[in-house]
Order: structure tokens, then sequence, then C-alpha cells
């Protein structure tokens, strides 16, 4: 009978987590996007791909959305990203979000800062720039168990190489993130950015909470 008993307290606690995790969806999709990435994997199978780090580490805890520091270098000069953002997390339903991209004033004054405990402890999010435009749309994928999604036309403006906008096609799982982000000239020709496909970063990091 206490095996028995057991055994079902044991049901209804997995149960119990596995729905709290899918119902809180925004909080799953910042736990899968913060890490220690790499696209080494690609890069050694591939020569049209590099050796890209991505970090992305949580701030400004007690906001209400989620915040995260976000740097992209190359393997072979980590100590200077050549991306540095910050993201907020946003809620639209149950299944879809946004992630809003803002960009940092001297970005490179906080270069390795994702291994802090505390990152950009002295800036505020009132401190860095949203980027209108360049939001990243997310939807909740059940068949893949993948958050999936991008921008939304021709509206994040960049000027990178002589283009006129940026898109952006994402997918979060738990293992990692598969991210294409392409440039275009006024001509809708490609200036910058992957050709063949997206950059597939897998995680390095375990989570840390």
């Amino acid at each position: 009978m206490k095996y028995c008993l057991a055994l079902l307290a044991l049901f209804v606690s997995l149960s119990t987590s596995a729905h709290s995790v899918s119902k809180d969806r925004l909080k799953t999709l910042a736990h899968w996007m913060e890490g220690h990435f790499t696209s080494e994997a690609q890069a050694q199978q591939d020569q049209d791909f590099f050796n890209i780090h991505l970090n992305m580490k949580t701030v400004w805890p007690s906001e209400k959305d989620y915040w995260l520091y976000v740097e992209q270098a190359a393997a072979s000069s980590l100590e200077r990203p050549y991306r540095q953002r910050v993201y907020r997390l946003e809620r639209l339903s149950d299944n879809q979000f946004v992630s809003h991209v803002y960009t940092l004033d001297d970005p490179l004054k906080y270069a390795g800062d994702h291994q802090k405990l505390l990152p950009l402890a002295k800036l505020k999010s009132t401190d860095v720039v949203l980027k209108p435009g360049c939001e990243v749309y997310l939807t909740w994928n059940e068949a893949t168990q993948a958050f999936e999604g991008g921008t939304k036309g021709k509206n994040c403006f960049s000027k990178l190489r002589g283009a006129a906008y940026a898109v952006s096609e994402v997918t979060v799982t738990e293992k990692g993130i598969v991210s294409w982000d392409r440039g275009y000239n006024e001509a809708d020709e490609q200036v910058w950015g992957a050709v063949k496909a997206g950059y597939v970063f897998d995680r390095l990091q375990t989570h840390s909470h």
C-alpha cells in the first residue's frame, strides 16, 4: 500500500511539474534562451559558417518581463563581441511571445558582463535604446516542442554593409537556438548574413536555475 501511495505521489508531482512548465511558457522561453551556446559543431562540418559564441544572461530580474543581456563573438576574439544587445521577452498570449531588441551606448564597456553574477549592474532598463521594427515574434509549436518565428516584413532598419533592412528567423529549443540573420539592400538583394541556412547554436552551459 505504501509503495502504491509513493508511486501515486511521484506521478502527481511529475504531472504538476510538467503542467507548470507548459503553462508558464514565457518562463520556459527565458530559461531556454539563457546560457552559453556555440556554433562550433556546425563550423566544423561546413566552412561557410564560423565558430560563434552566443551568451545570454538574465538582467534586472525584478522587472515584470524577462530581460536578457546578449553577446555574440567569434571564437577567435571573445573579448571583442561584434554584437551586444538587450532583449525584453513579453507574453502576447499563452502561445505567442515577442522579444524586443535594445542597443547599448558604448557596448564594449560591457563586454564579458555575462560572466558576472549581476550583469549590467550599473545600467537601468531606461538606459537602453529600443530598435523599433526589429522585434522577434515567437510562437510555441507543440509538435516540435520549440518556439519558432522571426521579424515581420522589412521593418527592421539596418545600414550594415549597404543594407536597407534586416530580417531574422529564430527557433528556440531546450538544446539550443537556430538564428538566421540577414541584411538586404533596397533592391531586396542580400548583402550580409548566412546564405544557406541559419546558425545552429548548441548549448554548452547547463541551466543556472
